[in-house]
């Protein structure tokens, strides 16, 4: 059996275009035979318990993920798919996802800007994003020296941690990115990987797929000029069918293998951690707490009542 491994996959915790839900999908890629699977909903890490639980529970490795929109001024945003490596990781990446809500938001939809990747990439593992990624759209606007110069970019921010993501899912552009990506690849060293941005898990659920997506968008689904943005072959697909799909390019169907050997991220669940709070010599914590309960109680005593009032 082929050595793959889903690296970007959406659930119903995306909230906007996907229909799965966890359980079925551990299910799933266990009954294909991969060891371990990728979640990478956009902009949050709501299925991240779920998910590591349910796949330890079926012997799957599970790999956490985000799938970020990247910020690029007036330009159209761009994506990029991190991945958590180990705790250091993990920490970094939940900070990244939330400044992007407190920070990052417009219209309602939480970014992430570039600037706020510097010293924070440490144990993620990036990949490009494909055609919407920002090397994919310099690449497929036939800027070849932009695209080697965003390259570079990412490979400081993600020395020996950063990949050249392909896709073949039927959609526009796809084999004309891939034609330029795989030529930047040769000439800069960088790995490519493959994935298929899997949606939903069979085929035949394309259709109830694009209803989701209608609700979420306020389209009507009969409507031939609303935006089509996905195919029917974003399903998860098996280990056999995605190296067929790439049998010209094997090592993008390896490096998901390595990749996943990469990933080792560790989570203790059920058990609370508190904060440690710096606690004045001389008092014990519950001494401390109680005074500044009393503190906050007569602050704010003081702005709901005016006490200089004479009754």
């Amino acid at each position: 059996m082929p050595n793959f491994v889903h690296l970007h996959l959406h659930t119903e915790y995306a909230l906007v275009d996907s229909l799965i839900r966890i359980k079925p999908l551990v299910k799933a890629v266990r009954k294909a035979g991969m060891p371990a699977c990728a979640v990478t909903d956009y902009s949050n890490l709501f299925a991240l318990v779920k998910f590591y639980r349910a796949a330890q529970s079926e012997g799957i490795k599970p790999i956490i993920g985000v799938d970020m929109r990247l910020h690029q001024g007036t330009e159209p945003a761009s994506r990029l798919v991190l991945l958590c490596q180990n705790d250091i990781g993990y920490r970094n990446l939940t900070r990244l996802v939330s400044r992007s809500y407190t920070e990052g938001q417009e219209n309602n939809v939480p970014y992430l800007h570039r600037q706020w990747l510097n010293g924070a990439t440490e144990g993620i593992i990036a990949l490009s994003g494909g055609c919407e990624g920002e090397i994919g759209q310099a690449l497929l606007a036939e800027q070849p020296l932009l695209a080697k110069q965003r390259l570079d970019d990412f490979k400081s921010l993600f020395p020996q941690r950063f990949y050249i993501e392909l896709q073949r899912t039927g959609r526009h552009h796809e084999e004309e990115y891939i034609h330029a990506a795989v030529e930047l690849a040769l000439e800069t060293g960088i790995p490519v990987v493959a994935t298929n941005e899997v949606c939903f898990l069979n085929r035949y659920d394309f259709e109830s797929h694009e209803v989701r997506v209608c609700i979420h968008d306020s389209n009507i689904l009969a409507d031939k000029n609303r935006p089509h943005r996905y195919s029917e072959q974003q399903y998860l697909r098996t280990p056999q069918e995605m190296a067929e799909l790439f049998s010209d390019i094997p090592e993008a169907i390896e490096n998901t293998w390595l990749i996943a050997q990469r990933c080792n991220l560790e989570l203790t669940l059920g058990k609370n951690f508190l904060p440690d709070f710096p606690i004045p010599e001389g008092e014990t914590v519950e001494e401390y707490f109680r005074n500044q309960a009393r503190i906050g109680l007569e602050q704010r005593l003081a702005f709901l009542f005016d006490r200089t009032t004479e009754k």
